[in-house]
């Protein structure tokens, strides 16, 4: 179920910076956090994903007039990032959909469809500089440090600083790349990287509020545009996110902003052109050879053990992990269950808050399913909806079929079932879990299901 080399700058550029005050620095602190990773570990995990990233995702070539605008764009752009000097690389995804991902230490991604739909080369900045912020902050080793946290006993982990962490991490199945779970950002994060991100931007001579506008336009695209709903995912909305930009950028002493250059000019009518690749083709080339669904290691141990969420506890499976924190949105699936951004065994549970507000639980599921169907249009509900309780928390119960991210021998997707279930928040929002399999084998995880279920306890 459904995320360089410093280049000297062209006259035009070095006429605007010259032009505007000297850098005063990012004004917003960047944030710390327990970090297992030391500065060399972070550099390496991010080359190691980076070298993998032409097997997952079509690169342009780094000798293609777009990859070298974008090389120069995230330079400048780079050189006024506050904290550890990274070893920042900036490639070009050829991919339609709009999108952009940072792996540790510095490798940068940008897509193709995302450089299309950019309205001015600041907002293009404003990308890059997001993704740069969370680079600065650390966010994807940060993320993996919590998640090998909750696995291994923070005794061990305390020994594991500076040496062993590679390993470890490997052991526990932990990797970065195209659509890793660790490179899916929390709001938190987020509003991290959108601050700072608008903060570099000022420093860089671009107006900070093409990154707000550029926020509005996508998420006012939000269920009409399927290129838009990737970058979404990935880069949730941690509210009021294009306010939030605009009230940085009105503390910031007014100066002339670049907004466009020739180059970004030329580089537009360029990409206009160009025909990038959709999700579904690059999916559809790497299925050289379909490979069958993967049930091998999904199979639920008899132990259990406890979980507890800010918002609830519930026990899963001893043998599957947890993907998530406290206070996150989470996973709970056999390893083997999660692939990139899709998960084909387990059960996610989340929140979703329905507009307007104040609707019934009827209502707020309606509106739940019509926003799920967003990202899954072949997902529909079979049957109807119940009333349940669980440990006397009244919810609903309904069951859905779509398409599983798992392919039959044929490459066509195989059929999946997925058991909805809602509750009432006391702040009006919506607590949910979705439990997932293919529906050749949901059966079998039922009474798997049913336990989680049955453990639920709201707090």
């Amino acid at each position: 179920m459904k995320v360089c080399q410093h280049i000297a700058l062209g006259a035009a550029m070095w006429l605007a910076v010259s032009l505007t005050p000297l850098p005063l620095g990012a004004r917003v602190e960047p944030t710390h956090g327990f970090d297992l990773f030391s500065r060399d570990e972070e550099i390496q995990v991010g080359q190691e994903a980076a070298a993998a990233i032409p097997k997952q995702a079509p690169l342009l070539p780094e000798n293609d007039p777009v990859t070298k605008y974008v090389q120069r764009m995230g330079a400048n752009l780079a050189s006024y990032a506050p904290g550890e000097k990274w070893p920042y690389t900036f490639r070009v995804v050829n991919q339609k959909e709009v999108n952009a991902f940072a792996l540790p230490g510095g490798p940068i991604f940008v897509n193709l469809g995302t450089i299309q739909v950019a309205h001015s080369e600041a907002e293009l900045a404003g990308v890059m500089a997001h993704e740069i912020s969370h680079v600065v902050q650390r966010h994807g080793t940060r993320a993996a440090t919590k998640q090998m946290a909750a696995e291994v006993p923070l005794a061990i982990l305390g020994s594991l600083m500076g040496r062993g962490v590679l390993s470890q991490m490997a052991q526990l199945g932990i990797s970065f790349g195209v659509g890793s779970y660790f490179l899916k950002n929390s709001r938190q994060a987020e509003s991290e990287a959108d601050l700072l991100g608008a903060d570099i931007m000022y420093d860089a001579g671009y107006n900070p509020r093409a990154l707000a506008t550029f926020f509005a336009r996508l998420k006012e695209q939000s269920g009409r545009s399927t290129m838009v709903e990737q970058f979404l995912s990935d880069h949730p909305d941690p509210g009021n996110r294009s306010q939030a930009v605009l009230a940085e950028a009105a503390t910031l002493p007014k100066k002339t902003f670049l907004n466009d250059s020739a180059d970004f000019r030329r580089i537009k009518a360029r990409v206009a052109e160009m025909k990038p690749l959709t999700a579904q083709q690059i999916s559809a080339q790497q299925e050289a050879s379909p490979a069958a669904p993967a049930t091998a290691g999904v199979t639920p141990s008899g132990a259990m053990r406890t979980f507890s969420h800010d918002q609830y506890q519930i026990s899963c499976p001893e043998n599957w992990r947890v993907f998530g924190d406290q206070s996150s949105s989470v996973t709970i699936a056999p390893p083997s269950g999660v692939s990139g951004n899709a998960v084909s065994y387990g059960v996610i549970i989340s929140d979703y808050r329905p507009q307007p507000s104040g609707q019934s639980l009827d209502q707020a599921t309606q509106d739940l399913i019509a926003w799920l169907r967003q990202s899954n249009p072949d997902q529909r509900e079979i049957g109807h909806d119940e009333d349940i309780r669980v440990n006397s928390a009244p919810g609903k119960s309904v069951d859905l079929i779509g398409n599983s991210p798992l392919k039959d021998s044929g490459g066509k997707p195989i059929q999946e079932r997925d058991w909805l279930v809602t509750f009432n928040r006391p702040d009006g929002s919506l607590l949910y879990l979705i439990f997932i399999a293919p529906d050749k084998d949901f059966v079998g995880l039922r009474p798997t299901f049913e336990q989680m279920l049955k453990s639920l306890q709201l707090k």
